[in-house]
């Protein structure tokens, strides 16, 4: 109990980060309250700050000691925020600048991990309007189409025939100027949450929606959040491994997730990196640490030890 309250204590006053401009303000909004919320209950000197970019007035005047980032998308993990609290010294929970920016990126991500051989899914990122039978021709059918750097499956679409493509992909270009088109895996989906250098139980995600788009994520009930997945324990701290080290391989740190896919023969294939995910009801990180044995509370303070 004593080292409890001295690890409150040497928080000192902590900022909140919150809502920003990005697509998924919203989620961000209700990710920070469900933080701030349990830092006042574990006794941390807490507030929320809605960031809205520019002149950093609100942490300046507030002597915040540090900051627990909860914002969502760009300007909250692409390192920009990242880059505002370095320059400003005040340190704060998850991946530095490096790993912000590399992980929001998909295409990054993914060149990263095909060039040390951490298996993903074959892309392409064409910038202008693509052939859509090359593409096929290259990728084959059915297809995920997507923002580069976006979360939350925001301008997301699986393509199944070949006019589906082009549609597709200008949904897609409304959310980012890079747009991802890339192989489908068929097979389960799954994620791994990451804590401190350790890898979180495994989540395997079932929707009867086409994959796991926002509508499954954010507004259904009938998504399945299977865990423990049901893999064999062998076989689930390989892919714990294999996800610590495609965490890594993109400069990662503190805590974030990673997504991956299996196929119909177990092999795995990387999807991409979150550094800030979700503290929602509907949050796979929270859900994780639980069978775990760690409460949402305690969650959020052994996040907020990354800082430290």
């Amino acid at each position: 109990m004593t080292k409890i309250l001295e690890t409150i204590r040497s928080f000192g006053k902590v900022a909140v980060l919150m809502g920003g401009n990005s697509a998924e303000r919203e989620i961000s909004l209700e990710s920070g309250n469900a933080v701030l919320s349990a830092l006042l209950r574990s006794g941390v000197d807490a507030e929320g700050v809605d960031w809205q970019g520019g002149i950093p007035e609100p942490l300046l005047a507030r002597k915040v000691d540090r900051v627990f980032n909860a914002l969502h998308g760009r300007g909250g993990e692409d390192g920009v925020i990242q880059g505002v609290l370095e320059t400003l010294e005040i340190p704060y929970t998850g991946s530095g600048v490096q790993g912000s920016a590399l992980a929001m990126d998909k295409k990054r991500t993914k060149q990263i991990w095909t060039a040390i051989g951490i298996s993903t899914p074959g892309f392409m990122t064409p910038q202008e309007e693509p052939d859509s039978q090359q593409v096929i021709d290259e990728l084959g059918l059915p297809l995920m189409v997507k923002p580069a750097r976006e979360g939350s499956s925001y301008g997301a679409s699986k393509v199944d025939e070949i006019h589906q493509l082009l549609p597709a992909w200008h949904e897609a270009k409304k959310f980012d100027d890079n747009v991802l088109i890339e192989q489908w895996i068929t097979g389960g989906e799954y994620t791994v949450g990451i804590l401190k250098g350790e890898a979180l139980p495994m989540i395997k995600l079932e929707t009867p929606r086409d994959f796991y788009d926002y509508q499954a994520k954010y507004e259904e009930n009938t998504t399945r959040y299977i865990c423990p997945c049901g893999l064999e324990v062998a076989v689930e701290k390989e892919i714990q491994l294999m996800a610590l080290q495609a965490f890594e391989a993109v400069n990662c740190s503190g805590w974030g997730r990673v997504d991956l896919m299996l196929n119909e023969e177990g092999e795995a294939f990387f999807i991409e990196v979150n550094t800030v995910p979700g503290m929602t009801s509907h949050s796979l990180v929270p859900m994780a640490a639980k069978q775990q044995g760690i409460e949402f509370d305690e969650l959020v303070i052994r996040i907020l030890e990354t800082s430290l």
